[in-house]
């Protein structure tokens, strides 16, 4: 998810760029205003449910991997504690069928067991009809259809374990008892890991290193499945973008340096030419003579070096092409 932050400075500044043009009236001007623009990563969750905690605040630096919400767990937590019990009985179920042969009375258990599974099964597949019926019409996120999906797998799963079950009960061949308690502990040992999987899932983690830009929720507040909970500035997401006239465009090509000057910066500042628009932001009449094309404007992007990417989004700059060839002679 990308916001790109500066668009209302992008307007400001293709009227300020015309201006410029205007008023110096000297097409071999080597400086032009511009400003930062940044490509901001907003994190959210796949899941959504209530912000527990928010490990990091605006301005914060962060690097990849680094903690930064956890959503309230009390749910998912209980479904990992629940998968874990049942790993326990399906293994305890497994060691039994190694050690006794089938007592009397267990096979009216199983078909219990089997009874209770397919209602659950009934149910499962009437909630996932329906989930996805309103997912269809964009009503529930798609979180909340992959649970529905996977509570019908689960519980289709539980009806084919107990089948099993009650076939190995009734068979006198031991090893196909064994073989359906060895998968009853494969299942729950999937379904464990699903559940754990899940809980996982509620703690969010940087996916690159970068500045916190901006928190939109804070601890307490309700967040949806994919919603942003905080937007983050890679280094690399940041760019200069100015303004040149046409005949200063013809003249500059990809990877060339520029010097970078703003209010209170201090040192040498520079960034590499990485974009020039090919048409131009402001257009006059139709047939473009010398005087005509010397008004034009096109936008320049580059790339900050090292010190320029501490610059903010936003922030005003000069870009200077001192030292470069600026305009060809017609």
């Amino acid at each position: 998810m990308v916001r790109i932050v500066g668009g209302i400075l992008t307007g400001l500044f293709l009227i300020a760029a015309t201006l410029f043009v205007y008023g110096c009236g000297d097409p071999q001007t080597n400086e032009f205003p511009g400003y930062m623009e940044a490509h901001l990563v907003l994190v959210g969750s796949e899941q959504g449910g209530r912000v527990e905690i928010l490990s990091v605040e605006e301005g914060d630096s962060v690097e990849k991997g680094m903690p930064i919400f956890t959503l309230e767990s009390t749910e998912q937590e209980a479904e990992v504690a629940a998968a874990r019990t049942r790993v326990t009985e399906a293994e305890a179920r497994l060691a039994d069928a190694k050690q006794h042969m089938q007592r009397p009375g267990e096979i009216e258990v199983l078909e219990a067991a089997l009874a209770q599974a397919k209602a659950m099964l009934v149910q499962s597949n009437l909630t996932l009809d329906r989930t996805q019926r309103l997912f269809d019409k964009h009503w529930v996120s798609q979180a909340q259809l992959d649970d529905a999906q996977a509570q019908h797998d689960r519980n289709e799963a539980a009806v084919a374990e107990a089948e099993k079950r009650i076939a190995a009960a009734n068979l006198p061949n031991r090893s196909d008892l064994i073989d359906a308690a060895a998968a009853s502990v494969e299942t729950s040992r999937h379904s464990l890991e699903q559940a754990e999987k899940a809980l996982a899932k509620r703690k969010v983690f940087a996916p690159a290193a970068g500045t916190i830009e901006e928190v939109y929720f804070r601890p307490g507040e309700v967040v949806n499945a994919g919603q942003a909970v905080v937007a983050l500035l890679p280094p690399g997401n940041l760019k200069v973008r100015f303004f040149v006239q046409e005949p200063v465009r013809a003249a500059l090509h990809l990877d060339q340096t520029v010097r970078v000057t703003c209010d209170g910066c201090k040192g040498e500042l520079t960034a590499k030419i990485s974009f020039i628009a090919r048409e131009a932001e402001f257009t006059p009449p139709v047939i473009f003579s010398r005087e005509q094309r010397e008004k034009l404007v096109f936008l320049v992007e580059a790339r900050p070096m090292e010190a320029t990417a501490k610059l903010t989004a936003g922030q005003p700059v000069t870009v200077s092409l001192a030292g470069e060839p600026q305009v060809v002679q017609r």
